[in-house]
């Protein structure tokens, strides 16, 4: 049988009971048994058998009970600790007094049964059965004197007269009966005080053979179901030679009282000598059985101490392991209450704290599932929004940035959320005027604020047209400040770029207008009047004529750069291999007059755009001829052009480089170098770089220019691939 199922078998509490209880009967058996000498022999060995059985069934329960509390505290079973100290406790209460008692009454039984056997109890028994012997023997001497006498009187009686002679002889003696006997067993004459008795009794055999000899016979023997009687055997002896020699016998009865002390005296002391005979063994047996009640007890005490400890545990380990149900968030755990005790109680209580965690925690739930529901939709909302959006705390710590601000501001939002506003400023210089202007705001006490703030970052400028306002409310959101902006770089640029179109445009109308006449009448003036003059004049008249007809021609280009510039755009919009358009323009400055080295990198893809031939060739021209004309005079001139496409996250692209190692941009025209009129050359117009940008513009791209940190500059254009480019290279991502 497995240890699981003595187990179970030992821990209901009725069948213990009755185990018990058959275990006591036994008990009491074999208590019974050892003082009894009859029984002890017959029920001794199989009541000990039977004691030995319980006794190892129980232990065997024990044991599987003390192993099965040792693996659960090895597993740390909620409870097993507690179980622990209490069936020590109760083992620790039961052991010390029983084991006190059972010393005690080991001792008393040992010393209780050699007083048993006391000497002076052994003669003063001896005595006493020699006392009554002695008073039996001198009133069988009495009776033997008398039936001497009367067997006397018999001697001289004739035979006629023995039967009166018999009778009178009985009722003189007192005798029950008086019996005269031949020489070989017959009855001669009989008298017998019950008449009903007709046969007189006979003696045995061999007292006959002892009268043969002429020896006299006294002693008591009892008669059937009448008791015991003295019986007495005398010779009787006649004076005749020739006559037959009699034997007279005598029944005396004895008294009842006396037979019944006789029989008490003989059976004291009979029984005394078997208990001395049986002295070592009866110290062993009473001490086996004492031993075993011990055992009994501490066995019992012992499984009840587990059966009682897992009572008192079982509602506290429930309450443990519902304890960690709640703890990991299990809140529809409920006990059954057993008791109406402090436990009971207890576990109610605990009953009632779930049921009110799990109505709290029910709404909880549905509250920050509305919260997360608003949050999710501010979230889309501000996600959604093309302004950029800044929360921020009373104590200046960012609480949410939206992708528009982070794209704005040029910083990754989870890497600020939880910090100060002023991290920004210490780790990005360029935004140092928006937290200023934010913090100048604050501390001014402004509820509601705007302000326009220029920045100038790695992207170029920026200017961004910010609104702040302060939360009201109460708690953490009081104080608070939300900050919306937006980029109006492009606007303002726009904006500008709309009026120089407007100034460049109405300037070439003012000025183309006088040019022509100017340069036809120097002209008419130089043919009519220089072949009149003398040499000296004629030539200081070319000189000049030739002068006006230069610099009307210059004025006609800047004209025709100004109308350029501010013409609306015609665009005949074909597919092109961007790549062989770059390098057709490249082939034609591949000149060893121009003593600058030309690099090409040009991406092997082919990629193909949607734009002006034209219009990229000049984009092309420009932006070389700027470069070429940057590095001119330098013992090491070179110019890069590269090509390259560029994954972005909705469309691909393809980027031109154009690069030099010239002086590079200046710090303070770097802001506004795409703007007309802003040139780094002495003679230049300003408008090359303004009009590459608006050819940009009008393909859909972007232009960035930079100086390197070795010197030199640098112009990134970007221009969306066609759709048939882009999904070409989808194709080969996915494949």
């Amino acid at each position: 049988m497995a240890a699981g199922s003595i187990a179970r078998i030992g821990f209901g509490i009725l069948p213990m009971l009755v185990l018990f209880a058959l275990l006591l009967v036994s008990l009491s058996l074999l208590s019974d048994a050892t003082h009894n000498s009859e029984r002890f022999g017959q029920m001794y060995s199989m009541l000990l058998l039977i004691n030995a059985a319980a006794l190892v069934f129980l232990g065997a329960l024990v044991i599987v009970n003390i192993i099965g509390l040792i693996r659960q505290q090895r597993m740390k079973v909620p409870g097993a600790r507690m179980t622990s100290r209490l069936v020590v406790m109760f083992v620790v209460l039961t052991v010390v007094p029983v084991s006190i008692v059972y010393y005690f009454s080991l001792q008393f039984l040992q010393r209780g049964i050699d007083s048993w056997f006391d000497v002076r109890i052994e003669q003063g028994l001896d005595d006493a059965l020699e006392l009554s012997r002695a008073a039996l023997d001198v009133r069988l001497a009495d009776i033997l004197n008398l039936t001497v006498r009367m067997a006397e009187n018999l001697s001289d009686a004739a035979p006629a007269t023995l039967s009166l002679t018999l009778y009178d002889q009985r009722v003189r003696s007192g005798a029950a009966e008086l019996t005269l006997l031949g020489g070989d067993g017959r009855i001669v004459a009989s008298s017998s005080s019950d008449i009903t008795d007709i046969i007189p009794d006979q003696p045995p055999g061999e007292m006959m053979m002892l009268m043969r000899n002429r020896k006299h016979y006294i002693g008591l023997d009892p008669l059937g179901e009448s008791g015991l009687y003295a019986r007495a055997l005398v010779p009787v002896l006649s004076s005749r030679s020739d006559s037959e020699v009699y034997t007279l016998q005598a029944l005396y009865e004895v008294s009842e009282r006396f037979s019944l002390l006789a029989e008490s005296v003989q059976s004291a002391y009979t029984r005394y000598k078997e208990l001395a005979y049986l002295r070592i063994p009866l110290k062993f047996s009473y001490s086996l059985t004492l031993s075993i009640v011990l055992v009994l007890s501490l066995l019992a005490a012992i499984w009840a101490a587990f059966h009682s400890a897992r009572r008192l545990v079982a509602p506290v380990r429930d309450l443990a392991e519902a304890t960690h149900a709640v703890a990991d968030g299990d809140y529809s755990k409920r006990l059954s209450v057993a008791s109406e005790d402090e436990l009971g109680f207890l576990v109610r209580s605990f009953n009632d704290m779930t049921r009110r965690l799990a109505r709290s925690r029910e709404q909880t739930v549905r509250g920050q599932q509305q919260i997360e529901g608003q949050r999710a939709y501010l979230e889309a909302v501000l996600a959604n929004l093309s302004s950029g959006v800044i929360s921020m705390s009373a104590d200046s710590v960012l609480r949410a940035i939206n992708h528009t601000a982070s794209k704005g501001l040029g910083i990754d939002a989870r890497q600020y959320l939880g910090r100060e506003m002023s991290v920004l400023a210490s780790e990005h210089a360029y935004l140092g005027p928006f937290v200023d202007a934010v913090n100048r705001h604050r501390s001014q006490g402004d509820k509601s604020w705007e302000e326009e703030i220029a920045l100038l970052g790695d992207g170029g400028y920026q200017v961004l047209m910010c609104r702040g306002t302060v939360l009201g409310g109460k708690g953490k959101r009081a104080g608070g400040l939300v900050i919306v902006f937006d980029d109006v770089t492009a606007l303002i640029q726009a904006q500008r770029d709309a009026a120089w179109g407007e100034v460049a445009r109405r300037l070439a109308h003012e000025i183309k207008n006088p040019l022509t006449p100017i340069q036809l009448s120097a002209e008419r003036i130089r043919r009519r009047y220089l072949g009149r003059m003398d040499a000296e004049e004629a030539e200081l008249l070319d000189r000049a004529t030739h002068t006006i007809v230069n610099q009307v021609d210059a004025m006609k280009k800047m004209v025709n750069a100004f109308s350029e510039y501010a013409r609306a755009p015609n665009l005949n919009m074909a597919a092109m291999n961007f790549n062989k358009l770059v390098q057709e323009v490249l082939d034609l400055y591949r000149s060893k007059d121009l003593k600058v080295k030309v690099i090409e990198r040009l991406d092997a893809e082919n990629d193909t755009i949607e734009g002006d031939a034209g219009r990229l060739r000049q984009l092309l021209h420009n932006l070389i001829k700027n470069a070429l004309e940057a590095v001119k005079g330098m013992p090491d001139a070179r110019v890069t052009v590269s090509t390259r496409r560029v994954d972005g996250v909705k469309n691909n692209q393809i980027e031109l480089c154009v690069e030099d190692n010239g002086p590079g941009f200046k710090t303070d025209v770097l802001e506004n170098i795409f703007e007309p009129y802003v040139s780094t050359k002495p003679k230049g117009s300003g408008l090359g770089l303004a009009i590459v940008k608006k050819i940009v513009e009008e393909h859909g791209g972007t232009i960035s220019a930079e100086s390197g940190e070795a010197g030199g500059a640098l112009v990134r254009v970007q221009l969306l691939l066609s759709n048939e480019s882009r999904s070409v290279s989808d194709r080969q991502a996915l494949s």
